[in-house]
């Protein structure tokens, strides 16, 4: 029943509320419903969880590209460093 409290409501108009549901859709019927439920919720976190992967993947990916770049920069940029320096070779 923690749904109840998270949305305000106390212990006995929760079960008023499943009385009611349970009168207007009938006893019969409600396990098909909360299959139903089941498979939406089911089919939701399935999907979030496709949409985080890809998020994760692009992010791998552009930490990779800006990875390579930075040694595409850095090589040069070594090779520079370790170049003698013209004024000082002519000393």
């Amino acid at each position: 029943m923690t749904l109840g409290f998270i949305l305000g409501l106390g212990g006995g108009e929760v079960v008023l509320i499943l009385l009611v549901f349970i009168m207007f859709f009938g006893a019969k019927s409600i396990p098909g419903i909360a299959r139903g439920l089941g498979k939406g919720i089911r089919e939701f976190k399935n999907a979030t969880g496709a949409i985080q992967r890809e998020i994760n993947q692009s992010i791998n990916e552009a930490e990779r590209q800006a990875m390579d770049l930075e040694n595409t920069i850095q090589k040069p940029l070594n090779t520079l460093e370790n170049t003698p320096d013209e004024n000082q070779t002519n000393k």
